[in-house]
């Protein structure tokens, strides 16, 4: 992963479980992530794309659902998605203002592949994912343009950045700087093998709340830095689900209500102004947009695998967030506002995780 500091490189382990090769939402097998990053002076903003899985995705969907934590954000697409139970386009994650412009590429992208929508067959639903970063950028400016939300479709590969880069690159996470985050899991079922991947894009929580690992972390950078930043949670946090398990919409669905668990051993209390919104996916069984002349199979795993399967979210939305806050840097943005990287704080003060 570009050989970035994360945070098992500080010695933090989070978690029991073993980790996929890349710790990322990549390990599982097709997806794919690509960023655009746009920094400069005001404009601190950026995309992020996540490519479900290499082939046609209209053409074969996925079992996919969605669950809202706290309901402050407007994230696209996930009506329908939560009354069929697929996925059928990649996902976008960009800032609140730009995800007019996220659609209208996507349904373009998905046009272009695709020539019998709205013509022999429906429409397409996209789905775009966003945070609040007008402390630092812009966000009026509306400088994401439609090349760049291609560009980051185009740039996906199974390696990425992480922290200040693509969606996350005005983000705040716990009044620092925040960002794009991965981590991953792997599980071992009487079955097989298999990976929960999660991303995310974190943008919400005050510093006094940070824990890492059971450790007041944000307390004590609090104290250190003997400054009053207004302590007021107004962020968000989009987080995304990848796994090869062979499951239902409806276990999907509860995955997505344990990354609450994953976010909560950060510190998060889920604010008023904080919009958390769980996004996820299955690539093991792919559905035909057109219909079959036979009966669909749809394997599921046992509800008494879920534990696993659960501890597995925890983990890995839990490391991502805190992998979005060590890889992120220090930014300068609108109005000269800047919030510091954790990973100065800690070399500053002499912190040990």
């Amino acid at each position: 992963m570009f050989h970035q500091k994360r945070i098992h490189d500080y010695g933090v382990k989070i978690g029991r479980l073993k980790k996929g090769p890349l710790n990322a939402i990549t390990d599982v097998e097709g997806v794919t992530v690509g960023h655009v990053t746009l920094s400069d002076g005001d404009m601190q903003t950026g995309v992020t794309a996540i490519i479900p899985h290499s082939g046609n995705i209209f053409k074969e969907k996925l079992i996919a659902s969605s669950h809202v934590i706290n309901g402050f954000g407007k994230t696209m697409g996930t009506v329908q998605m939560q009354e069929l139970g697929v996925i059928e386009t990649p996902i976008i994650l960009t800032n609140t203002l730009s995800i007019g412009t996220a659609a209208d590429v996507l349904i373009q992208y998905m046009l272009e592949h695709n020539p019998e929508i709205g013509r022999s067959t429906g429409t397409v639903n996209p789905i775009v994912g966003e945070c609040n970063d007008m402390l630092l950028n812009d966000v009026r400016a509306q400088f994401i343009k439609k090349e760049h939300v291609f560009q980051a479709i185009h740039n996906a590969s199974t390696e990425f950045l992480e922290g200040s880069v693509g969606a996350g690159t005005g983000m705040l996470c716990y009044s620092l700087k925040g960002g794009i985050g991965s981590a991953s899991r792997r599980i071992s079922l009487a079955h097989g093998e298999y990976t929960v991947g999660v991303l995310v894009l974190s943008n919400f929580g005050i510093l006094s709340d940070l824990m890492i690992n059971g450790r007041s972390i944000g307390q004590e950078l609090k104290e250190a830095l003997l400054r009053s930043w207004e302590e007021k949670d107004k962020g968000s946090i989009i987080v995304i689900i990848a796994t090869d398990l062979p499951v239902s919409e409806r276990q999907l669905n509860r995955l997505n209500k344990r990354a609450v668990a994953g976010l909560s051993r950060t510190g998060s209390i889920i604010t008023h102004g904080s919009g958390e919104v769980v996004i996820s996916f299955s690539t093991a069984t792919k559905i035909p947009h057109d219909k079959p002349s036979h009966c669909l199979t749809i394997p599921t795993i046992h509800e008494e695998d879920m534990d696993e399967v659960f501890r597995a979210v925890v983990e890995a939305v839990e490391e991502s967030v805190l992998n979005s806050l060590v890889t992120a840097t220090h930014v300068i943005g609108r109005d000269g506002n800047e919030r510091p990287a954790f990973q100065d704080l800690l070399k500053e003060f002499d912190i040990h995780l």
